[in-house]
């Protein structure tokens, strides 16, 4: 912790009634995790790393600290300051006295100087940015990380309190789900929280945390992955080449023809499941669905140059769609070549610290020029083409609707925060304000 908190918590743990309160609080923040998986508060050692279950421990100390009890809303940090308050520091003082009133939220990360200071942005309030004075944690974390921690007013600067937990996506949404599930909020409504109910939501941050870290130590397992015919997931790339003298535009005439193909563009369609209207689910295990007016998604084309390109993400799919295709556009186009991808084989690629033996023998400068130049060359690309994160669009086209731009917004940062995670990679430091730029979306990087 940034503070010597030894006297209070001496304090609470040797007094039989806050003792009894510290352990309700507690309570509330490890049972449903430990019950759900059968754990004493003691396997979490052995399945987090030693660290973590006391970070665990101080975020249910802080949210005691930040709770009134009885009719005299009795507070544990006025009453250990009242009692003891002369034998601590007057930063320690403040500080105590900051984490009584400073609720728990969920944080971004921006503007990091490492060793110095950061901004966060609380996402679940319109309260404007903070800069905050930190050494260690900035060493860590990442450009639009996210964070659980209090923010905590010292003199004329703010600090962090000890307890901070980063929520990866799986987190975040399990967090959203369960607070929206709690506080009976509408779905669709942006999650605006009140002083009061952030107060009452600490315990949903751990719950959150452990729930989703947990599944995976004990059962390290990766689940079945299918799609929602059932089929292993497999991706292909079917393309296309158009016939000597065939125009695109004869080719787009063709397919809007087909009833299982809707245009998403002028050159993109998106193929539909029209057999399928309930878009019933018959995978096992881990069931991969993309839907579009009430039909699961098979696949996507997008005509480009002089072919034609279907990628889907089955076997099955890949037979059906080639039929499908030389049904409609006959001699049009040639018998389609195919470039066929794993799960395994795709998430190998989207980690740089499996690549060949030979990189290594690449000087740092040179590997980090070629990885930069390629992710020019492609992120320049994927500007003009559909992201299904962004409802298909285009990211151009999505950031013209206040909607769509808030899309963007959360895609760009996403792209942007993976790829700073990649430490030892030579895309860590990849520059991504360009393409904030060219979408006229530089204001909501700061």
């Amino acid at each position: 912790m940034p503070h010597d908190l030894e006297g209070l918590i001496k304090f609470i743990t040797s007094d039989e009634t806050w003792h009894q309160r510290l352990a309700d609080v507690l309570e509330e923040h490890f049972l449903p995790a430990l019950e759900t998986f059968g754990l004493d508060f003691e396997d979490l050692g052995d399945l987090l790393g030693d660290d973590w279950p006391m970070v665990l421990w101080g975020g249910g100390l802080e949210d005691l600290l930040n709770r009134k009890f009885g009719p005299n809303n009795e507070n544990a940090a006025d009453a250990y300051l009242e009692r003891h308050g002369s034998k601590e520091s007057a930063q320690t003082q403040a500080y105590i006295a900051g984490l009584r009133d400073a609720p728990v939220s969920l944080y971004e990360v921006s503007a990091i100087v490492p060793g110095k200071s950061m901004v966060l942005r609380d996402l679940l309030s319109d309260a404007d940015p903070v800069t905050v004075r930190e050494k260690s944690a900035t060493q860590m974390l990442q450009q639009w990380d996210r964070i659980a921690v209090r923010v905590v007013r010292q003199g004329d600067h703010n600090v962090i309190s000890g307890a901070l937990l980063p929520f990866d996506p799986d987190a975040v949404a399990m967090f959203e789900d369960g607070l929206r599930t709690v506080l009976k909020l509408n779905p669709k409504d942006d999650l605006r929280l009140t002083q009061d109910q952030l107060q009452r939501s600490a315990p949903l941050f751990t719950n959150a945390w452990l729930f989703a870290h947990l599944p995976n130590l004990l059962d390290p397992e990766p689940p079945q992955i299918s799609n929602s015919d059932g089929d292993d997931l497999v991706f292909h790339d079917l393309r296309f080449v158009l016939a000597t003298g065939v125009t695109q535009k004869r080719v787009a005439s063709r397919l809007s023809q087909s009833a299982e193909l809707v245009a998403t563009g002028s050159k993109d369609w998106t193929w539909l499941a029209v057999d399928n209207p309930g878009g019933t689910r018959r995978g096992a295990g881990l069931v991969l669905d993309n839907a579009m007016s009430g039909s699961s998604v098979l696949g996507s084309l997008t005509l480009k140059g002089k072919a034609l390109t279907l990628s889907v993400d089955s076997v099955a799919r890949a037979e059906r769609g080639e039929t499908l295709i030389l049904e409609l556009l006959g001699n049009l186009v040639k018998p389609p070549l195919t470039a066929i991808q794993t799960v395994e084989q795709m998430m190998a690629e989207e980690n740089p610290e499996t690549g060949s033996p030979d990189e290594e023998d690449i000087p740092p400068a040179l590997a980090r020029q070629i990885a930069h130049e390629h992710l020019d060359r492609h992120y320049r690309d994927t500007l003009d083409q559909p992201i299904p994160a962004l409802g298909d669009k285009t990211p151009r086209q999505a950031s013209r609707s206040a909607a769509g731009k808030k899309q963007v917004i959360a895609w760009l940062k996403t792209i942007e925060n993976r790829s700073a995670r990649q430490t030892s990679s030579p895309v860590a430091d990849y520059d991504f304000s360009w393409m904030w730029d060219e979408l006229d979306l530089s204001d909501h990087r700061k």
